[in-house]
């Protein structure tokens, strides 16, 4: 049975417990959705001032839904556009402050002010995204980057 676990201490501290949370619970298990349905649950219960998590699967040259939680979102983005496709097409996280000012942003839900978008890259190849929304402008800092990327580093582990 699993319960929501209280994180204390610094944010990077609180994000390394988290990873080993995702290891513990991904050991063993191989199925691809049950792992990213398992740590888009995992991040939502962690992560606090945010309206959607989850991932976007790459087939071919769009990004199609993945597992998630939030409100239902767009099925399908094409590579380069909007800050998922963009991420994509650059290989790199991208941090939005204000989804009003990124051009081309595709606004699935219009509660969403600020984005943090992390590229899955397994064998040099992106396989897909982490999309994060907050409604709240400037949510994620330098430190959440670097512990969602440490989180998607050991998802990728398991994928």
């Amino acid at each position: 049975m699993f319960t929501k676990i209280h994180y204390d201490g610094p944010i990077a501290e609180q994000y390394h417990s988290l990873t080993k949370q995702l290891d513990a619970l991904l050991t063993g298990e191989t199925d691809r959705i049950a792992n990213l349905s398992n740590a888009s649950a995992l991040l939502n219960q962690f992560l606090t001032n945010i309206n959607w998590v989850g991932f976007y699967i790459l087939q071919g040259d769009e990004l199609v839904l993945g597992p998630f939680q939030g409100l239902p979102a767009c099925v399908r983005i094409p590579t380069g556009r909007g800050v998922c496709g963009t991420a994509v097409a650059r290989k790199e996280t991208i941090v939005v402050k204000d989804v009003h000012e990124f051009p081309g942003h595709i606004a699935c839900d219009a509660a969403s002010q600020s984005e943090i978008v992390i590229p899955l890259i397994k064998s040099g190849e992106v396989i897909g995204v982490l999309d994060i929304d907050s409604p709240i402008v400037n949510r994620f800092s330098k430190d959440d980057q670097d512990g969602l990327e440490l989180f998607v580093h050991t998802l990728l582990l398991h994928l």
